[in-house]
């Protein structure tokens, strides 16, 4: 059986976001010039009245008044990438983790190298907040965005004037 596709783009401070969902479940949300980004022929057909509750969170998110996401969200990995993005979930707003820490808190300390290729492959940005995992020494390491988009992020979380 074969689910249906269905996106859509919408603007955001940090350029414009692609939202996919599955069955109206969302699925991805991608950045634009993002790395590991799926062809967009596998984004389905357009459908801007699908999304409403994801934007309107995600516009709440943009105004500083929203700091966990409610959204369902359908996650397509490997066992290990899903359980890697639901720990993200799980890291606070404003906050951040190292590889090692979440590979820690999956009970598996030796894995920060797969940890930090699970968040690369992250499919649903912001939402599944892998801007806050950052390197052992509190570098700011890979993100799919941009590391200039992810400290603009991590800055917006914290506080941080935007512009």
């Amino acid at each position: 059986m074969h689910s249906a596709r269905h996106h859509t783009v919408v603007d955001s401070p940090y350029g414009a976001l692609t939202l996919v969902a599955d069955d109206g479940v969302l699925c991805g949300l991608y950045l634009d010039q993002r790395r590991h980004e799926p062809p967009k022929d596998a984004f389905g057909a357009r459908d801007d009245t699908l999304f409403g509750e994801t934007q309107e969170q995600l516009d709440a998110y943009f105004a500083g008044e929203l700091r966990k996401f409610t959204v369902e969200l359908r996650l397509h990995g490997t066992p290990f990438q899903v359980s890697v993005w639901e720990q993200l979930r799980l890291i606070p707003y404003g906050e951040t983790r190292s590889y090692s820490e979440v590979a820690d808190a999956l009970g598996n300390p030796r894995a920060s190298r797969a940890v930090g290729l699970a968040n690369g492959k992250n499919p649903i940005s912001v939402i599944v907040p892998c801007h806050r995992v950052i390197g052992a020494s509190g570098s700011l390491t890979g993100y799919g965005g941009g590391l200039e988009r992810k400290r603009r992020l991590l800055d917006f979380e914290r506080g941080t004037p935007l512009f």
